[in-house]
This record gives C-alpha cells, structure tokens and sequence, in this order.
C-alpha cells in the first residue's frame, strides 16, 4: 500500500462528500435544476474516482506505476468535475469547453490501469 497514494484518496473522497453536500445543501434552491444535474455529474465522476485512487493505492505494489494512474486520475477529477462545478455555480457556459479534457484525463487514467494488467505475468 502506498500512503502517500491512500492520503489523495481520502482527501479527495473527503472533497468529493463535502461537495455533493454543498450541493444538495446548499444550491438546491440557488441554481436551476439542469444545472444542480451538472453539478451532481461533478460529484459523481468525482467521488468514483476517489474510489479507483484509492484501490490504486492498495494495489500499489503490484503496479508499475501507481503514481501515474493516481495522477491521472486526480487530474482529471480536477478538470472535468472542477469545471462541471464551476459551469453549475457561475452559468459560464464556456467552461464546457474545458470539460472533456479532464474526461480525457480520466479515461487516460482507466487506459494505464488497463496497460499495467497486460505489463504483468499472473504466473
């Protein structure tokens, strides 16, 4: 297990809870419906992967690159969810330009866990 790994999962699992309280909260009767959903998409996305950086680090030592798939993961937290809770609180729809580049992000993520199950003999 990594711990280094284990404290970014529980921190952005902490965020991840926080937020979709936040929202739940203290936007349901702020902002209009179609964009508290973009904001629930945010926590979401956000709080599953938490879920995968934190199996990342426990499988940790048996990957090759943990940091890398962690980081990935986190980075693409930030940009995808960040910009879904920016674009429901602000209503500046171009931030939805931004969006798919964390999704990039995420499925880089998920791609380089695939890669590190092809990169290892299960002999």
């Amino acid at each position: 297990m990594n711990r280094t790994l284990l404290t970014i999962a529980g921190t952005l699992g902490f965020s991840a809870v926080l937020l979709g309280a936040f929202g739940a909260h203290g936007l349901r009767d702020k902002i209009a419906p179609p964009m508290l959903e973009i904001y629930r998409t945010g926590v979401l996305y956000h709080l599953v992967h938490a879920l995968a950086v934190l199996a990342v680090a426990f499988a940790a030592d048996r990957l090759r690159r943990p940091r890398l798939v962690a980081g990935l993961f986190t980075a693409g937290i930030a940009i995808f969810s960040g910009t879904l809770y920016l674009l429901a609180i602000t209503g500046v729809m171009k931030l939805g330009a931004i969006t798919p580049i964390g999704g990039l992000l995420l499925m880089a993520g998920w791609a380089a866990l695939i890669a590190e199950g092809f990169g290892r003999s299960t002999t």
